[in-house]
């Protein structure tokens, strides 16, 4: 059996490691899972802009999967949760970033509508599943 190893994004990682004792990413083989990545900063701040939130928690993503060795063309899974529902912004954005971030595959993605977030100010969540080669 493959140990697990575990990985914290360098600034916010670190921030919420400190706070919240939980990591970003975590390799088993092949296979790297992320924690839910929020559009904030490295200060947790989180942009007016639901769109810029969302560009925002796709660099995240991005970050931290770098951090295990793995990118957004390694990505087969996506979930994503949203705050105050699914304003036609919300899919105009993710599908904008989706192709451009992935072009050449698209990955399974389930969408769940949530309460609350982490953050008070959080209206979307992103956490991955990618395969490395």
């Amino acid at each position: 059996m493959t140990k697990p190893t575990f990985f914290v994004t360098p600034g916010y990682g670190e921030r919420l490691r400190d706070l919240l004792h939980y990591s970003q990413a975590v390799k088993i083989g092949d296979r790297v899972e992320t924690s839910g990545q929020g559009g904030w900063d490295d200060d947790l701040t989180i942009p007016e802009s639901l769109e810029d939130e969302i560009a925002q928690a796709f660099r995240n993503v991005e970050r931290t999967l770098a951090t295990a060795g793995a990118s957004w063309k390694d990505v087969v899974h996506v979930n994503s949760y949203h705050v105050g529902g699914f304003p036609p912004e919300v899919n105009e954005t993710m599908a904008r970033l989706y192709r451009s971030y992935m072009p050449d595959h698209a990955p399974i993605w389930t969408q769940t509508g949530v309460e609350a977030l982490g953050l008070p100010e959080m209206r979307i969540e992103i956490r991955v599943t990618a395969i490395l080669p």
